[in-house]
């Protein structure tokens, strides 16, 4: 019974998220919509496509507004937010490849990519180093790793017995810029050493065929005699 109870309820989440994934698609191809045209295309009732709309619009994907009407009480439709626009395909990776490589193929701006990833770094230090104020080392590396998640590395730190931490990132978003170009790995090692004021050492790579991107943070080498 439980079983059987599961699998309706999986089955359910699945009917669901496929809904809600036709009515983000139905947004971004036809623009506002009110729950009656959006019942319509999807062949459910009104309280149901409300039901939809509610999860949605919690999540942040969804707004509700009002549209005037030529006559009566203006109606209530929804409309995709920015927020929404992340839940579709995105190909910034080739676009930022492309452009890479077009300046690798003339000599007279092959240097700038350096420089490239170089005001990135510094962009990104100007970026965190406040957080990073008054804080211990541990309370840094907590902090870091707060930050990699919210960049989307999935990151996890381990404390060993040495007093030392290793950072783990299981995923790295800029992956493919990083199998090409190797400031992108450099510069993030810069900027870690930077932020945590301390000797960071990368000891595998996702971009060079490792299972992960780890770093040892010593204590035992302070950067800049801190």
């Amino acid at each position: 019974m439980l079983e059987k109870q599961r699998a309706m309820e999986t089955e359910s989440r699945s009917v669901e998220g496929t809904t809600r994934s036709r009515i983000l698609f139905l947004l971004k191809t036809n623009g506002r919509l009110s729950a009656g045209q959006l019942s319509g295309e999807l062949g459910i009732t009104e309280m149901a496509v409300r039901r939809h709309m509610y999860a949605l619009e919690r999540e942040g994907s969804i707004s509700i507004v009002s549209v005037k009407q030529g006559m009566g009480r203006p109606v209530h439709a929804y409309e995709l937010t920015r927020l929404a626009d992340d839940r579709f395909p995105k190909n910034y990776n080739l676009l930022a490849l492309d452009l890479l490589e077009e300046l690798a193929e003339d000599p007279e701006t092959a240097g700038l990519i350096t420089r490239m990833f170089e005001g990135r770094q510094q962009k990104l230090l100007d970026r965190y180093e406040p957080r990073m104020t008054g804080k211990s080392l541990s309370e840094k590396v907590t902090e870091l790793e707060a930050i990699q998640n919210a960049g989307g590395y999935m990151a996890k730190v381990e404390d060993r017995d040495n007093g030392q931490y290793v950072l783990h990132e299981y995923n790295c978003p800029i992956a493919q810029v990083a199998g090409k170009y190797e400031q992108a790995c450099s510069c993030e090692l810069s900027l870690f050493e930077s932020l945590l004021q301390t000797k960071v050492e990368r000891t595998e790579c996702l971009a060079k065929g490792g299972g992960r991107c780890s770093y040892t943070i010593g204590i035992e080498h302070q950067a800049n005699g801190s």
